[in-house]
């Protein structure tokens, strides 16, 4: 039974590192205003990650330095805010469907709670 169980686990790895991202993304984050709804737009080629993020205000901003790898998510997007500021965003390819993302500032504070993109479709 737990050779079955270890199996199982092993599979549904192996299938979130074969995971390609290209698409369209959502998920919500706390804010110091209250929470907010992201919307990230995906394109992987091999392990380059390319895209942008729409928040609730203003125009879409590109992602830089993105890449996939492994089931692991990376990318950066440039803020215009405050002489413009610099987030960072890790995370892990939980399926098909669903991300989990921690942001934080090019200084290393964290940008809230982690976050789950969910796949729109």
């Amino acid at each position: 039974m737990k050779m079955r169980s270890f199996l199982g686990v092993l599979l549904l790895s192996v299938a979130a590192w074969g995971a390609d991202v290209t698409g369209t993304w959502k998920g919500e984050i706390s804010g110091p205003n209250g929470n907010f709804a992201l919307t990230y737009t995906f394109k992987q080629d091999g392990s380059k990650l390319t895209g942008s993020v729409q928040g609730p205000q203003g125009d879409p901003l590109d992602l830089m330095d993105g890449k996939v790898d492994a089931g692991k998510i990376h990318f950066a997007v440039n803020v215009p805010m405050n002489g413009g500021m610099k987030f960072i965003s890790d995370g892990t390819v939980k399926s098909d469907d669903e991300i989990a993302i921690e942001t934080k500032n090019e200084s290393g504070e964290s940008f809230g709670p982690g976050m789950t993109l969910k796949r729109q479709k």
